[in-house]
């Protein structure tokens, strides 16, 4: 792997905003900030770079990446939202709610053996700007050690990362909240409540949420 790029946020052009997009889409590997924690991602569909971040976490294969997008126009592309799906992702997106969703034609090619697409638009301004100049979903998840902390330090983050990654994104320390996880594959069920409350989301979709 060539020398890690390393920027802050608040100083990234639009022409490395481009380049960066453009790079992951074949196959660059990139830390970044989202609304919640440090994440690790690449463009959904480079299978290669998405087993060097399983590797890189020591993350099991049984758990899926969940897909950023930067708004519920591009979700749409990938994914199919019902319209209790709809009410929800109009009512929460950008924000802490991750969709599990059935895919469109164009999805499937992400599915990668599981049932359904894990989708969210995080709330993470230099984020959404990177995600809305992408063709395809950001395939991402935390940035850490599978089974250790979240990282939400810009140095630990560093120290773990540099020289492993292709990008790192730094923009300071975060706050950890993890997202509230809504599977609408079949009957809604709520897999995690976190950001959101179950009454927060059944209030909205206008239904009752299994739990898991």
């Amino acid at each position: 792997m060539s020398q890690t790029r390393i920027f802050n946020v608040s100083e990234v052009t639009d022409k490395q905003l481009l380049q960066a997009a453009r790079d992951l889409e074949q196959g660059a590997v990139a830390v970044l900030p989202t609304d919640t924690v440090y994440g690790i991602g690449t463009a959904a569909g480079q299978e290669k770079s998405i087993q060097t971040i399983y590797r890189l976490k020591n993350r099991p294969a049984t758990s899926p990446l969940q897909l950023l997008r930067g708004s519920v126009e591009q979700v749409k592309q990938e994914a199919v939202l019902s319209v209790q799906a709809q009410r929800l992702a109009s009512a929460f997106w950008p924000g802490g709610l991750t969709l599990i969703l059935p895919p469109t034609k164009r999805g499937r090619i992400f599915l990668r053996g599981f049932a359904g697409l894990g989708f969210r638009v995080p709330n993470h301004p230099f984020l959404l700007e990177l995600l809305k100049q992408m063709y395809v979903p950001l395939a991402c998840t935390s940035a850490n050690l599978h089974g250790q902390d979240v990282i939400t330090n810009e140095k630990v983050l560093l120290d773990t990362f540099e020289g492993k990654a292709d990008y790192i994104f730094c923009a300071g320390t975060l706050s950890p909240v993890a997202s509230s996880v809504v599977d609408m594959t079949g009957t809604p069920k709520l897999l995690r409540e976190g950001a959101l409350t179950r009454k927060q989301l059944e209030q909205i979709m206008g239904g009752v949420l299994d739990i898991k």
